[in-house]
């Protein structure tokens, strides 16, 4: 199965974490991608930040490492469904989170990430935890 890599794995990698790296080097040839959202994230933080310029430059390489998965009908019509669902129940996740689950399920990917808590909620959302440490 193929990887939709979640925003905060993408920056634990950057800031240097030896476990996401090692994992990435692991599974180098499973195919990854991100969201646009996932994208649209690190764009807004490259834009905050302190070098703008050098974090967009660092941005651009990601883009280029890793295919982007545009929003389609297809994944708009999955967030709507999920986002009802958790509604009906009680449930409430981030839009933005919800539709980086409705794109991993739409393109039959397992979503990679280290905040597992919210996306555990979603039904038929293949998931991955990659642990951490704190260096």
């Amino acid at each position: 199965m193929a990887y939709l890599i979640d925003t905060d794995i993408i920056i634990y990698s950057l800031k240097g974490n030896k476990d996401i790296q090692k994992w990435m080097i692991e599974n180098q040839n499973i195919p990854k991608s991100i969201s646009v959202i996932t994208y649209g994230e690190l764009i807004y933080g490259a834009r905050k930040s302190n070098h703008p310029e050098k974090n967009i430059a660092t941005v651009t390489r990601i883009s280029e490492l890793f295919p982007i998965i545009e929003i389609n009908k297809g994944i708009i019509e999955i967030f709507g469904e999920i986002k009802a669902k958790l509604e009906i129940s009680g449930n409430r996740i981030d839009d933005m989170d919800l539709m980086i689950a409705a794109t991993a399920i739409y393109m039959n990917m397992s979503l990679v990430t280290n905040n597992k808590n919210p996306f555990s909620r979603i039904e038929d959302l293949a998931l991955e935890e990659w642990k951490k440490s704190e260096t």
